[in-house]
């Protein structure tokens, strides 16, 4: 057997547990190999399915519970800094607590299979304050499934292995090798998939003292000001509830659903509270392919106008709530027969 299989085999269950702790930290190192490479090593007998398990188990509770915590005293910082630390620029605060909003606690069930998702999803269910109780049941039903997923398919390849006892032995000899090749294979389609997203971003956002000095030259003119639409989760409000002037508060969906609310004949700012505007920039991206050209996400969001010193205003709730239902349209009951 080969050192470095020897080497995994050996101390299998203290580099499984800590693996999948380190990932489940936030730190972008892909757990899925080891798990794939522990189940097939299971078909063969070198490894026991139950301590795979309960290594892979123990590390996600006791990190998620870490998070859980972190984000019921933190809250929204906590959220941020796990989003910059994340290689899944698609997948962000925002996308987690609309799971949150539309599924509840159970989006822990799925949480892990969804890259981003599954270190965000803790302390998100700590800042809505779901009960410790709760999470820990919904927590551990996901984290048993996501394991036994994939230690299943590391098996089942294992078997089939197996039955061939040349492919067995030449498995053997390049296992660390194939291990080494899937740990850097997932590690660049995560940063192919973020550079690609951050350079479509980079070509439509615009810049804080840009979005000022239109709303500047509008005032002083008398033009019709941008479109700004405030994107924000109800628990992004939390720890600052003001907007960015004349911002209208709509959420992504119901730009989405009714596109018409979109002014076509002046420029439509969208901002957000993620690092790198995911919410903004993924939605500019939507509308611009629905014909909508004139939609860029404001660089920074929220706290990057804020950081550079730029007013905010308190949100008035009818006011931008009766502006949105004059341009939404309205349905009407057929009259009865």
């Amino acid at each position: 057997m080969p050192i470095a299989l020897e080497f995994f085999v050996h101390y299998a269950y203290p580099i499984i547990f800590l693996w999948v702790l380190v990932e489940q930290i936030g730190i972008p190192v892909p757990s899925i190999p080891v798990l794939l490479t522990a189940g097939t090593l299971t078909a063969t007998h070198r490894l026991h399915h139950g301590p795979v398990l309960l290594a892979v188990i123990v590390a996600c509770l006791i990190s998620d519970s870490a998070w859980f915590y972190l984000g019921r005293r933190y809250g929204n910082s906590v959220l941020k800094l796990l989003c910059r630390l994340s290689l899944e620029a698609s997948t962000c605060v925002s996308k987690t607590e609309n799971y949150f909003s539309r599924r509840g606690d159970s989006t822990l069930l799925f949480s892990k299979f969804i890259p981003g998702l599954s270190t965000v999803a803790p302390p998100i269910a700590g800042q809505i304050g779901t009960p410790y109780a709760r999470f820990f049941l919904w927590d551990l039903a996901g984290s048993i499934l996501w394991a036994e997923a994939f230690i299943l398919a590391g098996r089942f390849f294992g078997d089939i292995a197996k039955k061939s006892e040349r492919f067995l032995s030449w498995l053997g000899h390049f296992a660390f090798i194939i291990f080494v090749v899937m740990v850097l294979g997932f590690l660049a389609r995560r940063l192919w998939n973020q550079r690609r997203f951050l350079a479509q971003v980079r070509e439509m956002r615009i810049d804080p003292e840009e979005l000022k000095s239109m709303l500047d030259d509008a005032e002083r003119n008398g033009n019709t000001p941008p479109f700004i639409v405030d994107l924000r989760h109800p628990l992004d409000y939390l720890p600052d509830p003001r907007v960015l002037p004349g911002a209208l508060r709509i959420g992504p969906n119901e730009v989405r659903e009714h596109s018409e609310i979109i002014p076509r004949d002046r420029d439509v700012i969208l901002y957000c509270t993620c690092p790198s505007e995911e919410t903004s920039a993924k939605l500019a991206m939507q509308l611009h392919k629905m014909g909508i050209y004139r939609v860029r996400p404001l660089r920074g969001g929220f706290d990057g106008w804020k950081h550079a010193g730029y007013p905010l205003i308190d949100y008035v709730t009818d006011e931008p709530h009766a502006a949105v239902q004059k341009i939404l349209p309205t349905t009407t009951p057929a009259p009865s027969a």
